[in-house]
């Protein structure tokens, strides 16, 4: 495409609408960026594009500016914005940060192993990327993860692999990605406000798998991952690999004995399987974490990697804070903080690796429902405890389906309900239990963030190791 004085308008400033904006202005486009916001922080970025040459309209998201070619959108923009509305009738093409960037490759750029999923993309990726790094490959953890993908396509630094973490809203808008192989790992109701519904949120995950050259990897725990391989369109040779927590079948990966076993990338495949790293190996060993590692283990052996190079990738991970992670143990009862577990899906996949369990739920339940989860779980739970805006959601689905679970509802949406959550969870635990925070919910209600959520409870649990002493 011939950039020179091209009009495009960029929508959102943003970690991804910032570096569209100057890589688009570098090649000789026109640009202008609108944004809804008109606070503090975005005036100081504004500020900073148009010491460039770029134009930022603040305040003003929904009006398309005039003579726009093209509109590049940063992925949190809902697709019924008035803004894409009027483009379309414009007869204007809409790109993501991804499609962008998909298109802005060299003729030598680096093949891309993609993720998505409702949970566990993050993890998966960042166990792809170090399994790749172990095998002396040239790579980055890039996409939804928060490295910018532009910046990993037009930067100085050569790749020769890259490992992409590829959110739903991501792929609504990029066409044209052919990935070399790509993974769905689950699918659960989530984000459903901005895709409109459940099939029209599946049907953008399933994009990923568009085009695959080599392998399209799907969970065979989760058929609806299944499903989309057999829709997508891909190149004449691509394989559907299935991973699975139970023994593999032929063109799967899974588990022997505690053993990560191949038998997809392997000769005679019918007979043959290729051991690839133990359970052990894995950190932290629970079930959804497993099958993180059996996807990532299937992306890299598409790639060629050899088996060594899976199993000292996994051994050199360590998981990102706030994700299952041991905060410590206080007089025999172990802490694991997993405020990630922002929705139902996560929290179950969290509660199912622990038993007997207290259990620290509640925030913002962004219109999910907790019966499935509850039913799920009843039988692993020793007591919970109550905190957030919509716990009431929680205590009515316990009521339903765990009535004899002990349940303490602090009814506090404070900062410090967090420290009182922890020493209530103290008092229900005996020896040998978890106490568990896997809220199942988003945390905005009380804090920043999931990682702030995160601190606080590991912050309370330190507070309560000498009181128990």
């Amino acid at each position: 495409m011939n950039w020179h004085d091209k009009r495009v308008t960029v929508a959102g400033l943003g970690v991804s609408g910032i570096p569209a904006a100057r890589a688009l202005r570098d090649l000789g486009a026109r640009v202008t960026v609108v944004n809804d916001g008109d606070d503090e922080r975005s005036r100081a970025q504004a500020a900073e594009l148009a010491a460039l040459g770029i134009t930022v309209r603040l305040g003003d998201g929904a009006t398309l500016p005039e003579g726009t070619e093209l509109v590049v959108t940063t992925p949190g923009w809902q697709p019924d914005k008035p803004l894409f509305t009027a483009a379309a009738d414009a007869g204007v093409e809409i790109w993501g940060d991804v499609e962008l960037a998909w298109r802005l490759r060299g003729p030598d750029a680096a093949p891309w192993l993609a993720v998505t999923g409702t949970n566990g993309k993050t993890t998966t990726v960042r166990m792809l990327a170090s399994i790749l790094q172990a095998a002396g490959l040239r790579t980055a953890a890039v996409g939804n993860i928060g490295v910018s993908l532009l910046d990993a396509v037009l930067g100085d630094e050569p790749y020769d692999v890259l490992a992409v973490e590829l959110s739903s809203y991501q792929l609504h808008w990029a066409p044209s990605l052919r990935a070399h192989s790509a993974a769905v790992l689950n699918l659960a109701p989530d984000h459903l406000d901005w895709h409109g519904s459940m099939e029209a949120y599946v049907a953008d995950k399933g994009r990923v798998y568009e085009g695959n050259q080599v392998a399209c990897v799907y969970n065979l725990a989760d058929p609806a991952t299944e499903a989309l391989v057999r829709e997508a369109d891909v190149e004449e040779g691509c394989r559907a690999i299935g991973f699975t927590l139970a023994a593999p079948g032929p063109s799967q990966l899974g588990v022997v004995d505690g053993i990560l076993v191949d038998r997809a990338f392997v000769k005679d495949r019918q007979r043959n399987a290729q051991e690839l790293a133990e359970i052990s190996d894995v950190d932290p060993p629970a079930p959804h974490n497993i099958a993180n590692a059996l996807a990532a283990a299937a992306l890299a052996r598409a790639y060629g990697v050899p088996p060594t190079a899976v199993r000292d990738g996994l051994r050199a991970f360590r998981p990102d804070a706030h994700r299952i992670e041991h905060v410590g143990d206080v007089e025999g009862v172990a802490y694991i903080d997993d405020s990630k577990a922002t929705n139902t899906h996560a929290a179950q996949a969290s509660l199912a690796a622990y038993d007997p369990i207290v259990w620290i739920a509640g925030g913002l339940a962004k219109g999910a429902t907790f019966d499935e989860l509850v039913e799920k779980s009843a039988k692993r739970l020793r007591g919970v405890v109550l905190i957030g805006a919509d716990r009431a959601l929680i205590a009515e689905a316990l009521a339903r389906h765990a009535p004899e679970v002990p349940v303490v509802d602090l009814g506090r949406t404070d900062t410090g309900a967090m420290s009182a959550a922890v020493r209530e969870a103290a008092r229900l635990a005996q020896p040998g239990d978890t106490v568990l925070m896997a809220p199942a919910c988003a945390s905005m209600d009380m804090f920043a963030n999931y990682n702030k959520r995160g601190e606080a409870f590991t912050d309370a649990v330190r507070e309560l190791a000498p009181e128990r002493d």
